[in-house]
């Protein structure tokens, strides 16, 4: 059979010059592709892949740590599927299963049980809910449960997106139909592999530059963002929580590298947010480059955030300089929405109303 672009006019998809139809062949093989499907069950992988990412998984707050023994129940399924040239992928699990924990003063171990009862596509990571009950009805005992839903929570959320990003890279393979454009694959976009949050789609935007630029040289408009957040903990608490890589996955949703070092490199959200640390003042300053994947290339902002430790909260002020003017809106409200709130419910620093 010929090959794509040989031009050979046995080809019954190739374009000719007298634009015949030849046999009506077009529109048989278009009704042959729309009613194509591919299917790979995930479900033995998927059993696995939660194992490795939850059994052993160990969360710390500073006042006391608890363990993932084991899982106990791993119930439902998972598939990807290839429909009309995209990828879907389904996937619903009910788990269960023991943990064990302590507080830093007295190493008495409690144990007890946590469960996800709708781990699924309908849901983001962050939505999923983790269900945490302890065997003994002591203070202490409350104390150390506590450390594991509240604390625990978001980890564990954590290390469920990162399952749900493995189950796509590892089943988008093998399953993507070819076609004539791209060479031999069908491309992946985010709608091919679900709904992702609308501010992430937009700070992965690509910034073209224009036809008569340089990759040097090439003037940028850029703003200063200036801003002050309350937060109700202590400054160390606070400190740890931007520089600690468990902390930072924790409440961002997604394995993080911190390496909170003068020179030390940082890189989140799956490597579209990173930069360098400049300066670090325990608990009081940190300066950091900063960019955004789809800034221009080598286009870095620099991030100034100085901690104020109160009697009763922690202000925070961050400057910005160097945001291009067309991301300094997105900017805003990714600071916002992408790190002070998810920072105050992770790890309970912000103000409740009653």
């Amino acid at each position: 059979m010929a090959k794509w672009g040989e031009g050979d006019p046995r080809w019954i998809v190739e374009e000719r010059p007298d634009a015949t139809n030849v046999n009506n062949w077009h529109c048989m093989l278009l009704n042959l592709s729309k009613n194509l499907r591919v299917e790979k069950n995930a479900s033995t992988w998927s059993k696995d892949k939660l194992k490795e990412l939850l059994v052993g998984l160990k969360v710390k707050d500073g006042t006391g740590e608890c363990e993932i023994k084991e899982l106990s129940k791993i119930e439902g399924e998972a598939s990807a599927n290839n429909r009309k040239a995209k990828l879907i992928f389904f996937y619903e699990w009910e788990i269960s299963g023991k943990w064990s924990g302590f507080i830093d003063e007295t190493e008495t171990t409690y144990k007890g049980e946590f469960e996800i009862p709708n781990l699924s596509e309908e849901n983001d990571p962050d939505e999923i809910e983790i269900r945490v009950t302890c065997d003994n009805t002591s203070d202490e005992a409350y104390k150390v449960k506590e450390i594991m839903r509240r604390t625990g929570t978001p980890i564990i959320q954590a290390q469920i997106a990162k399952y749900i990003k493995d189950l796509r890279e590892e089943y988008s393979q093998g399953i993507v139909l070819p076609t004539k454009t791209l060479g031999g694959t069908t491309k992946i976009t985010d709608n091919n592999i679900g709904t992702e949050n609308i501010a992430k789609k937009e700070m992965n935007k690509i910034i073209h530059k224009k036809a008569d630029s340089k990759d040097t040289g090439t003037k940028i408009r850029t703003k200063t963002l200036k801003s002050k957040e309350e937060f109700k903990c202590r400054a160390s608490d606070l400190y740890r929580a931007l520089t600690d890589p468990g902390m930072v996955s924790a409440f961002t949703g997604a394995t993080a590298i911190v390496e909170a070092e003068k020179g030390g490199k940082f890189s989140l959200n799956g490597g579209n947010i990173s930069g360098e640390f400049i300066e670090l003042i325990p608990n009081k300053k940190l300066v950091k480059k900063w960019r955004v994947k789809s800034w221009p290339d080598e286009h870095y902002s620099t991030v100034t955030i100085e901690l104020t430790e109160k009697e009763d909260c922690t202000d925070l002020h961050i400057q910005q300089v160097g945001i291009p003017d067309a991301d300094y809106d997105r900017t805003v409200q990714g600071w916002q929405n992408h790190f002070w709130e998810r920072i105050k419910q992770a790890f309970g620093f912000g103000v409740r109303l009653f």
